[in-house]
């Protein structure tokens, strides 16, 4: 199965997702989308894919969103997709593709949705949170 991951390794929700990706048995294409950003058509595909709009995508924290008035109604979903491609930093992560859906993994257990082989085993988070305790059951 190929998965597909949009990674920021400065990020601990996309190198969670990515540690759950291998501890599930897949190895995913790691896309280090601020080295590497996709192209507008892959960037509406993505969005399409999700089922959300581009401003849903946007990356308030951390990025130039405020400083560029992006808060406001007044930027079409062309234009915010053109302020994603010029300054990538915008574009929300992780995002996953495998055959089984595509999403935005916020929170990062939210990729277990879309792994063939959601049955990982214990993990915990980098930050201590525990998503799937010893005996295999998810955590709320």
């Amino acid at each position: 199965m190929t998965i597909t991951i949009y990674h920021n390794p400065d990020c601990e929700t996309s190198r969670n997702t990515l540690a759950m990706i291998r501890q599930s048995g897949e190895e995913a294409e790691v896309i280090e989308y601020l080295n590497t950003p996709p192209s507008r058509g892959k960037l509406v595909e993505l969005i399409a894919a999700m089922g959300i709009t581009p401003r849903k995508l946007l990356r308030e924290k951390g990025t130039p969103y405020a400083e560029l008035g992006l808060g406001g109604s007044k930027w079409s979903d062309d234009e915010l997709i053109d302020f994603m491609l010029t300054h990538p930093i915008l574009i929300n992560r992780p995002i996953v593709v495998t055959p089984l859906g595509v999403l935005l993994a916020r929170p990062s257990e939210a990729v277990l949705g879309v792994l063939p082989n959601p049955d990982i085993g214990p993990f915990t988070k980098e930050d201590g949170e525990v998503v799937v305790d010893a005996q295999g059951k998810r955590v709320a």
